[in-house]
């Protein structure tokens, strides 16, 4: 796995409160702030949350920007934070990274929320005329708003949190904004996922286009050792805009031993 160093630590923000700690990896496009409204759900838990390298308020720190170097950034926060008993929350690419991060079986490690997640084995779907079209998705705020209202979401968001999905979107480094495209999203973790031993909930939204319910069951749920699956109705791909109370109640019923 990549390494970090402290000189370009992620940006993040750890929340005290009752553990063990939720720590929360946001999708491609996305930024911490994409948990607010499950944050919001959650006042009493202790939470870390980050800006993946290449995004928000981390645009700015250099690469490689590859699933690796995310999942070694990850490791690198939750030691800086003092955090020691925790679930990883990934929400896509995040949900990818996440099984990257479990997979090295960390100590404190108790379990793994995996949020309409990139699949350990890549849909058949991911060709690389796929990945073309994809690595354009986020160039303009137009196609960020193309992208939002007629693939990420089945349902109609608040104008607020809509122009919030184009901000964090261009708020990126270009060659973040393209890694997951034409790289991360076709990577096979299928080896890695199957060397997870903490329980796992995958969370898929009933209308998510992205990461379809199916796809989910049959890429993703197999190479899970210990995984729930839970289906939230009428949702697309952005569960954590579309569904936050049905999904901070998924994750906070998700209590797994240490």
């Amino acid at each position: 796995m990549a390494d970090t160093t402290l000189t370009d630590l992620p940006a993040y923000d750890h929340r005290t409160g009752t553990g063990p700690t939720l720590v929360f990896l946001h999708y491609w496009g996305g930024s911490s702030r994409t948990w607010d409204l499950v944050l919001k759900r959650l006042s009493e838990r202790d939470t870390l949350t980050l800006d993946f390298r290449g995004w928000g308020r981390s645009r700015d720190l250099s690469g490689p920007y590859t699933l690796r170097q995310l999942a070694a950034d990850v490791l690198t926060v939750i030691e800086d934070a003092g955090v020691d008993d925790y679930v990883l929350v990934g929400h896509s690419m995040g949900g990818k990274v996440a099984q990257l991060v479990a997979a090295t079986q960390p100590a404190g490690l108790r379990g793994i929320v995996l949020v309409g997640s990139g699949p350990a084995k890549p849909h058949e779907k991911i060709t690389p005329e796929y990945q073309q079209v994809l690595s354009h998705a986020y160039d303009t705020a137009e196609s960020i708003a193309g992208v939002r209202d007629h693939v990420l979401t089945a349902t109609p968001l608040p104008q607020r949190l809509a122009d919030r999905i184009v901000t964090d979107s261009l708020a990126s480094a270009e060659d973040a904004r393209t890694e997951w495209p034409l790289r991360g999203i076709a990577e096979d973790v299928a080896e890695q996922t199957r060397a997870i031993t903490v329980p796992a909930l995958v969370v898929a939204g009933e209308r998510d286009a992205v990461e379809p319910v199916d796809v989910l069951r049959h890429n993703l749920m197999p190479f899970l050792d210990r995984a729930e699956l839970q289906v939230i109705p009428v949702t697309g791909h952005l569960i954590p805009f579309e569904a936050p109370e049905a999904l901070a109640d998924a994750i906070a019923a998700f209590e797994p031993a240490r």
